[in-house]
């Protein structure tokens, strides 16, 4: 199986930064798209930061500018640097990834999204 942790959430004050790291163990061939993922009470969970294998990455648009996910391959994990917070970033956030199974010689390498169990980060105004 393949497990996601996060860490590194926790209260802030606006204007303030936090650094979120997700690292990923088990039976892991490849790991291809790895992403941030936030969800505010109320509301949907959404896409907030999403980095391919070769580095390259796409944001949403409320973050542009002030979020910042790079990846280190050989240690499987993922990170988010969060600056110049504001309230409304305040949420759950989630690391996804979408991962290649490793399995016996000879098999076929599952491929499956896997979530970690959400950290919490919240910004005082």
């Amino acid at each position: 199986q393949v497990e996601l942790v996060e860490s590194g959430g926790g209260l802030v004050q606006a204007g303030g930064s936090l650094r979120l790291s997700c690292a990923a163990s088990g039976s892991i061939f490849s790991i291809n798209t790895m992403a941030w993922y936030r969800q505010a009470p109320g509301k949907q969970r959404e896409l907030v930061a999403g980095i391919i294998t070769g580095g390259s990455a796409n944001y949403a648009d409320s973050v542009k500018g002030r979020f910042t996910i790079s990846r280190d391959n050989a240690k499987n994990t993922v990170y988010l640097q969060m600056n110049s917070l504001k309230s409304e970033d305040t949420a759950v956030y989630y690391c996804n990834a979408d991962v290649t199974r490793a399995t016996a010689p000879g098999w076929p390498r599952p491929r499956n999204s896997y979530w970690g169990q959400g950290t919490q980060v919240t910004v005082s105004s």
